[in-house]
């Protein structure tokens, strides 16, 4: 994974320094594990602190999850509404997008795969949270998919629609590859993606001439 485990003692440690401490453990954990699988002992045994002690001062394993996708989902939720927001949608807004959630996730980037876990529960304050953060990224992905395609002359909603599921997969699988790539920068793989775009483009472009 991009962030190596986070193992540090607490003694003598300011609480808002420990807090932080628990707080990005346990983003790592929720991250690279999902919540079902992700262990409060393994999270506590990260910082140097028992797991009564977790518990605390963040609360049940639902509460951990909710502090750490707050900061999670703001920030990337930010990051998109920034991007978009510059010179309204165009055709570089994609690229614009996808450098804002490669810069919004450096230093965290298993973080991603908190606010798109798989595995919460059904019905919990910890899929309803992360659900609503979802529905806004959607909402402007929809927005930004819907304009390019108006741009491009297509005005189908169904076009819209099917655009905005293969951005949202897009993006996800983009993510994903990163993670494995430690190396890459949010610089690099924003080039990276332009080159692929381009590329895309003109293979496109080559089976509508033939």
């Amino acid at each position: 994974m991009a962030t190596p485990p986070t193992r540090a003692g607490t003694k003598g440690v300011p609480r808002e320094h420990r807090l932080r401490q628990m707080l990005e453990a346990a983003t790592e954990e929720f991250g690279t594990r999902g919540y079902v699988a992700a262990s409060l002992p393994a999270i506590a045994a990260r910082v140097g602190v028992t797991k009564t002690l977790l518990h605390q001062y963040l609360g049940t394993k639902e509460d951990l999850y909710v502090a750490c996708l707050v900061p999670v989902g703001d920030r990337l939720l930010e990051a998109v509404r920034a991007a978009m927001g510059v010179d309204g949608t165009g055709p570089d807004t994609p690229l614009r997008v996808l450098r804002g959630i490669f810069e919004a996730l450096e230093g965290r980037r298993e973080a991603w795969f908190v606010l798109y876990d798989t595995t919460l529960p059904p019905g919990g304050e910890a899929e309803r949270r992360a659900s609503e953060y979802r529905s806004a990224i959607d909402a402007l992905a929809a927005g930004g998919t819907a304009e390019l395609l108006r741009t491009a002359g297509s005005t189908d909603p169904l076009d819209a629609d099917a655009l905005k599921y293969v951005w949202r997969d897009l993006v996800a699988t983009l993510v994903r590859w990163w993670v494995k790539h430690p190396e890459q920068t949010p610089a690099a793989m924003t080039d990276r993606c332009a080159r692929l775009f381009a590329a895309a483009a003109t293979l496109t472009s080559d089976g509508r001439a033939g």
